[in-house]
């Protein structure tokens, strides 16, 4: 835990979060989000791909799910993907500044569930259609959970 208190990932509220610039670390207070005179601390989209393909491939899962993030406008941290067994399932999670990009995927039901958590200034919604292109699915079920609502 204490190897995220550098990131700003580990704090007492109100928390001193960090983002990433490109050529320094700039210090923020807040990434809290306010869309429709709502304020929250992002956007968690369910995803579930139905009629999937390519569920097997670490690598392309992989690929797939950092190009998904970097469509959303996110700053990547870094990504871990397990392969169950050379013809099962893949679970993943690509951890980024604002948040997370995690799938698991069912080959032998042509399903992937893909959960996609952003904060700040990024749009989860700009990842979904690389998602798609990636997983060719014949159906895609999306729901939408904001967190951290501030009444």
């Amino acid at each position: 835990m204490n190897a995220l208190s550098p990131l700003g990932m580990v704090s007492e509220i109100p928390s001193e979060n960090q983002s990433y610039n490109g050529t320094g670390i700039q210090v923020q207070k807040d990434y809290f989000v306010e869309k429709d005179g709502v304020k929250f601390a992002g956007t968690h989209l369910l995803v579930d791909l139905w009629g999937a393909s390519n569920l097997t491939d670490p690598e392309l899962i992989d690929r797939a799910c950092c190009e998904a993030a970097l469509a959303a406008g996110a700053t990547i941290l870094h990504s871990h993907f397990h392969h169950f067994s050379p013809e099962g399932g893949v679970s993943g999670v690509v951890v980024l500044a604002e948040s997370h990009i995690s799938i698991h995927t069912w080959p032998e039901r042509d399903f992937a569930a893909v959960d996609i958590f952003m904060c700040g200034a990024c749009d989860p919604y700009k990842s979904v259609p690389v998602l798609k292109a990636a997983f060719k699915p014949a159906s895609i079920h999306l729901g939408e959970q904001r967190r951290g609502l501030i009444a």
